[in-house]
């Protein structure tokens, strides 16, 4: 199964309802009624596409038949165009470091997938022959360090650890000095999970971003938020937190093919205007890979 087909069978579940929906409104009534710009807003927002994208879909349909009248409008193309279109700004390749390592710093909330996705990473990496290391800043975690572990010798990649309850930016020092010492191109660094309303756990993470700034002027280079799509809207609330407590680069989409709320894609990439660098669809290595928006908005939107 290629990657499109993971995409379309993981927003199976957004898709099969938002697309009935439509189809429904449209079916009962040719003409563009109150009523049905009501029940499209519902469907759109239900799917949580957000404020933003559902207005500018049902402005988008409004205008179609102001131009064409009831004869031919194709509501599902007029709101795969307007995704699409919304999301072409989006940049999904990982930024690179002018010179030595680049250092990307995997963030979020517990139970989102960060140590899972940052084996990913370092695989996605891999297969570009590209070198890479894993450092386990989960240090509070049962069975984290284990885990990383695991991933490591799957993927035959180093994993640099240190011990539980460790300090976490100790172990980060510790990882960026053997990525410089090994000139590898890459390190992802995992770190705890925390829930962006507890200060002090925001706090512990800029120690170990300033740590690695001193060691390395400008790292780390990315700092993506994972964020789990089953979570719908509430993500949109962690990704405005962690933004003003440590600035983020993009944002990574897990457990797509578990959710009907797939539409939150577009509304945190709307709002925040962070590039979403990565979706994962599924359990596999290779079920994370970089975000393609007009894939995204076909499968949001096919028939």
């Amino acid at each position: 199964m290629g990657f499109f087909d993971k995409i379309k069978a993981g927003l199976f579940k957004t898709k099969d309802k938002l697309v009935h929906e439509i189809k429904r409104i449209v079916s009962r009534s040719p003409k563009l009624t109150p009523e049905a710009i009501e029940e499209l807003e519902a469907a759109l927002i239900g799917a949580d596409l957000g404020l933003a994208m559902t207005s500018q879909i049902v402005a988008a349909v409004k205008k179609a038949y102001e131009s064409q009248g009831t004869a031919g409008v194709d509501w599902l193309a007029i709101a795969r165009a307007e995704v699409a279109s919304s999301l072409a700004t989006n940049q999904p390749q990982l930024k690179r470091a002018a010179t030595g390592p680049t250092i990307v710093s995997i963030v979020g909330v517990n139970g989102t997938g960060k140590t899972t996705t940052s084996a990913k990473l370092a695989n996605y990496v891999q297969l570009q022959q590209h070198t890479v290391l894993l450092a386990a800043c989960d240090t509070f975690r049962a069975a984290a360090i284990e885990q990383i572990k695991l991933w490591g010798q799957r993927l035959k990649v180093d994993v640099i650890a240190g011990a539980y309850n460790a300090d976490a930016a100790a172990v980060a020092h510790d990882a960026v000095t053997a990525a410089l010492a090994r000139k590898v191109d890459f390190l992802f660094i995992d770190t705890a999970g925390r829930l962006h309303t507890k200060h002090n756990l925001m706090q512990e993470l800029q120690k170990l971003h300033r740590v690695i700034g001193k060691q390395v002027p400008g790292a780390p280079h990315e700092v993506l938020l994972v964020l789990d799509a089953t979570t719908g809207m509430n993500a949109l609330n962690q990704a405005r937190e962690f933004n003003k407590a440590v600035p983020l680069t993009g944002l990574v989409i897990t457990k797509l093919d578990g959710t009907s709320k797939g539409g939150m894609v577009v509304a945190i990439q709307k709002e925040l205007g962070l590039p979403i660098k990565f979706i994962g669809v599924g359990e596999k290595p290779d079920d994370l890979q970089p975000f393609d928006a007009k894939q995204f908005a076909q499968a949001l939107f096919e028939e």
